[in-house]
């Protein structure tokens, strides 16, 4: 049984491993090897390409490598990465690609990482993704007590294909599925062709996940702003099909979160579907919404999980309307954008007012629900290190914290309880 002051069992929802691409070679099929020679030939000009738009920043990336060589072999190297995840205080992860974000040095296979999309071949994309994920099986089964390996799946080719490839991962050992944020030019998921691939997952309790990195970069020419202001649109986008297709309603057991997108956007978004759903005043000239038989909040509880990397002061203070046990931290390794090799100082900086019951269930026993971990193995490995309570900054009068936020929580969802909207309660 767990005290209050033992230290927490932490589970990043997303951290990043893969190989340095020209490594991939063996784990391909050899009728592909020449299109991979030419993916080879081509990173200089994508590497200057991601320099001139400004996605890549040259000073930036030199220093980045300099001064953290050592532990961003941690990408692939197993050791290394355990060490690195020691000093974190993170028992578990749930395992994505490119485990470089700064030079795409370790791109998997003709770019089907987290550039996954659904523009790409779809002979090379599936050749691409089982490349990776035959790389990854191997990855996670020497420690499969500490990772969930997330395979890639180029969910908009051949549906056939596509449901063998999720067994044949299920097989090897991986325990989630990474789609295409984008679909472009083939079709949309609210259509019925995906059946199957949701029935797979559901089957084989594989959650499904969309994380940030596709987005329609020749639209933007060289205005980051555009990029950085959608980028985490696009992951969210396939929410809203699944869930008023009746996806979520079709297949009950299918599992579906967003990676790497905050949940900032997700409040307001559940608010104004769920008014839509009830009837508000807005949505009465619309057809009743067939497809679904609950309002969109209880699917979000039942099926719906959001892996919130970095996950912020504003986020955390609308976590009732959220719903805490949706909320998944992650701390993004070994990206310059998570909190690694910062962690323990991050989460004090963000958990130290927030209830200890409530911090377990963020920061990992709700991504052991999720993911399928096994807690009770990974309860040594927390007492060992794992960041207690007290490091956090966390009180021990956990009544005066508890009362602190009892007006947020009675509140919650307030256009279902009936309440005023509440104030934030934190700043940002």
């Amino acid at each position: 049984m767990t005290e209050p002051s033992d230290p927490y069992l932490i589970i990043s929802s997303d951290c990043h491993a893969g190989l340095p691409t020209e490594r991939y070679r063996p784990y391909l099929d050899s009728a592909f090897h020449r299109d991979f020679d030419d993916f080879l030939g081509q990173r200089d000009a994508r590497r200057e390409e991601m320099t001139r738009l400004g996605v890549r920043n040259e000073a930036f990336a030199a220093k980045w490598f300099e001064d953290n060589e050592e532990g961003l072999r941690g990408g692939w190297d197993t050791a290394q990465r355990l060490k690195e995840l020691d000093g974190d205080g993170v028992a578990a992860e749930v395992v994505f690609p490119d485990a470089d974000a700064v030079d795409s040095g370790t791109a998997a296979p003709f770019g089907v990482g987290l550039g996954l999309s659904g523009d790409q071949d779809p002979r090379l994309g599936m050749a691409g993704a089982r490349a990776h994920n035959r790389w990854l099986a191997e990855f996670v089964a020497e420690h499969p007590e500490r990772h969930c390996g997330v395979a890639l799946l180029p969910v908009t080719g051949e549906v056939d294909e596509v449901v063998a490839e999720i067994h044949r991962a299920r097989q090897s050992g991986l325990g989630a599925l990474m789609i295409p944020s984008m679909w472009v030019d083939k079709a949309p998921y609210h259509d019925r062709r995906y059946d199957p691939v949701w029935a797979a997952a559901a089957e084989t309790r594989m959650p499904v996940v969309t994380h940030s990195g596709a987005a329609p970069r020749h639209e933007y020419g060289d205005h980051l702003g555009i990029y950085v202001s959608e980028v985490t649109w696009w992951p969210a986008r396939p929410l809203w099909f699944l869930l008023w297709s009746g996806a979520f309603e079709r297949h009950p057991g299918l599992r579906f979160g967003v990676a790497e997108s905050g949940c900032w956007w997700l409040p307001n978004q559940l608010w104004f579907m769920d008014r839509l759903y009830l009837g508000a005043h807005g949505g009465k000239k619309l057809s009743p919404f067939a497809e679904l038989k609950r309002p969109p909040s209880e699917y979000l509880d039942r099926q719906v999980f959001v892996c919130a990397t970095n996950t912020k002061r504003r986020e955390l203070a609308q976590r009732y309307e959220i719903g805490v046990d949706n909320i998944l931290w992650g701390s993004d390794f070994p990206h310059p954008e998570g909190t690694w090799p910062d962690t323990r100082a991050w989460l004090k900086r963000t958990f130290h007012d927030i209830p200890v019951t409530e911090t377990r269930r963020i920061l990992g026993l709700a991504a052991a629900e999720v993911f399928g971990f096994d807690t009770a193995k990974l309860a040594p490995l927390a007492r060992r290190v794992g960041p207690t309570p007290a490091e956090l900054g966390q009180p021990d009068d956990q009544l005066a914290v508890e009362a602190s936020w009892a007006r947020s929580r009675e509140v919650g969802r307030h256009w279902l309880t009936g309440h005023d909207f509440p104030a934030l309660g934190v700043s940002p």
